[in-house]
């Protein structure tokens, strides 16, 4: 079935609808066009959801220089070459240029497993969250057809592609009935080791839960002690340090995750990353320009700020390294 709503060719992001339910049945055009400016639709099609909070690795995805809508399996032997030295001549080149301590991070961290590596971590966890939903289906005695999700929205509800951006969670009204609500899929997946974490600024308690995007920047020196304080990031990177400690998920010896899935993503498409970034392990009121990711070593501790909310942190008082 088609995608509700989809990325086209040039870019554009589209959907489709019919009139919306009225009862058991199609409501009328009387029934859904609710005044000038509204009317009530039933979307055609299947919604992609796109987890915040976490990133997985890819399992599939462009490849650099190619179709940017034709998705390619990361255990196809086309990806070993590019992945083995992204900075090959014979690769086209960084739009705009990739700075040169990020091109020397990156470089150490690739060789010729690397695609074979991120195919690998990318099937555990794909194989991890089925097997989530399918132990929330037979906990709730639910068929496929019963089985209902629960989404919860930030900041933003939907990305570049068309897909919903939120927390998943299986629809249990109840908190205890029948057991204890479980954390959303998102958290079970990082709890697992199965995951990176992926911290975007609103979409992260707590600034997910201010009404205004400017009450959610946190004053300059504070980002720190708020990550501390809240219990879900809280939890969250304790559980990404407990599976480095541990060398568990993808920092299980002797095979670790090499390319977190957003640096993949970002050689593939030949572009950058255009994200700021904040320590959330200390108390400083610095912004750092989005190719310094990776001066913060620990994936947790980074709360990546979109360039076109910058303008807000710098008004509050946080400034650009």
């Amino acid at each position: 079935m088609a995608k509700a709503i989809e990325q086209l060719a040039s870019g554009m992001v589209i959907g489709h609808a019919k009139l919306g339910r009225h009862g058991e049945g199609r409501g009328s055009v009387t029934q859904q066009v609710h005044d000038g400016d509204t009317a009530n639709t039933e979307a055609v099609g299947n919604f992609g959801v796109r987890f915040l909070g976490v990133d997985a690795p890819e399992v599939s995805f462009t490849l650099p220089g190619g179709d940017p809508l034709r998705f390619v399996p990361l255990t196809n032997q086309a990806w070993q070459a590019p992945l083995a030295d992204p900075f090959a001549a014979s690769l086209p080149p960084f739009d705009p240029p990739i700075d040169a301590a990020l091109q020397a991070h990156l470089a150490g961290r690739v060789g010729q497993g690397t695609a074979a590596n991120h195919a690998r971590h990318a099937e555990r966890a794909h194989r991890g969250l089925e097997q989530h939903v399918g132990n929330d289906l037979e906990a709730l005695g639910h068929t496929t057809e019963e089985f209902e999700f629960f989404l919860a929205f930030a900041g933003e509800v939907m990305d570049r592609y068309g897909r919903l951006l939120g927390y998943l969670n299986r629809q249990q009204p109840s908190a205890t009935s029948p057991s204890p609500r479980p954390l959303s899929y998102n958290e079970r997946l990082l709890e697992g080791g199965l995951v990176t974490p992926y911290f975007i600024w609103p979409n992260v308690n707590p600034f997910r839960r201010q009404r205004t995007l400017p009450a959610a920047v946190p004053r300059p020196g504070t980002a720190s002690q708020l990550a501390s304080a809240e219990p879900s990031l809280r939890r969250a990177r304790a559980w990404v340090a407990q599976a480095r400690d541990q060398g568990t998920g993808l920092y299980e010896q002797p095979d670790p995750l090499q390319l977190f899935p957003f640096e993949l993503r970002f050689i593939s498409r030949r572009q950058p990353p255009d994200r700021w970034v904040i320590d959330l392990g200390r108390g400083d009121d610095v912004l750092l320009p989005p190719q310094a990711y990776f001066t913060i070593p620990n994936p947790e501790d980074r709360l990546y700020i979109p360039s076109e909310y910058v303008p807000l942190f710098v008004e509050a008082g946080w400034g650009r390294a």
